[in-house]
């Protein structure tokens, strides 16, 4: 199966669009909802915390890791490419093509999870692509816990919302990288707040394309992947909630059986 993991349930963004990309194909997905979030945590702890969940998953039959989780992709990602032997794609590169692709001017926003932001990873990557590129970066702590909570369309989130994209809008940006697989959920708050002429990029269907792509060209481990028709896709995360239940229905559009995970030593 491909396995999917995340803080929490904003990754299933991605685990959506790869259903959409990808049909054929079973996946497996991990939110850590009991140790979310991963943004204000050391780097130590949410690399142990990431191998934790890629042993998870494999043990539940994933032949593909994809880190659903900005925060764990921009400080954990040379961890587990170390420790595992397997295809292993993270949410960060796909966006930061789509980026320095699109943009128009150089001067791209990046909002993200203190981790994620105090990585430099964004910048570090957009400067490779482009070294014109001029990169302004924004943590938003709040945010996370805000969607955690369901709270999309909250006087307080836009409050929030408002403050954050403040200084991104001063620096006149052009493209704005949403640098968390939460924020999604809130794209639609997100344009409105920093102008509709600004590009506003998602990584989750950039990542499917880019595994979609990968299965296409590598048929050997297509052919070690589950397909639909040998069962259903796995959706555990590590405390059920009524508000995690209520984000992957608005999410999928549909009901969603999220499965306890239980049995799973430090997680």
């Amino acid at each position: 199966m491909i396995g999917v993991f995340d803080s929490g349930v904003g990754g299933m963004t991605v685990a959506r669009a790869i259903e959409q990309a990808l049909p054929d194909y079973r996946l497996v997905y991990f939110g850590d909802l009991a140790r979310t979030p991963y943004g204000s945590k050391s780097a130590a702890t949410i690399s142990r915390y990431s191998c934790q969940n890629v042993d998870f998953l494999l043990a539940r039959g994933a032949r593909i890791i994809v880190v659903a989780c900005n925060s764990a992709a921009s400080v954990a990602t040379a961890t587990l490419r170390a420790t595992y032997d397997l295809p292993l794609f993270e949410v960060i590169g796909p966006a930061v093509a789509q980026a320095a692709r699109l943009s128009t001017h150089g001067r791209v926003g990046v909002i993200g999870t203190r981790a994620t932001i105090r990585s430099g990873v964004y910048e570090q990557l957009l400067q490779q692509q482009n070294a014109a590129c001029r990169v302004f970066s924004a943590p938003c702590p709040l945010l996370v816990p805000l969607v955690e909570e369901g709270w999309l369309d909250k006087r307080e989130t836009k409050m929030i919302l408002r403050r954050y994209l403040a200084p991104l809008q001063q620096q006149q940006v052009d493209t704005l990288v949403l640098g968390c697989t939460h924020y999604p959920l809130l794209k639609e708050l997100i344009q409105r707040r920093i102008g509709s002429r600004v590009r506003v990029i998602d990584s989750s269907k950039a990542l499917a394309e880019e595994l979609a792509a990968f299965l296409k060209a590598n048929p050997e481990v297509a052919q070690t992947l589950n397909r639909r028709d040998e069962g259903d896709n796995l959706y555990y995360v590590s405390d059920v909630t009524e508000a995690a239940t209520q984000t992957a229905r608005r999410i999928f559009g549909r009901s969603i059986e999220l499965h306890a995970a239980t049995g799973t030593g430090d997680i």
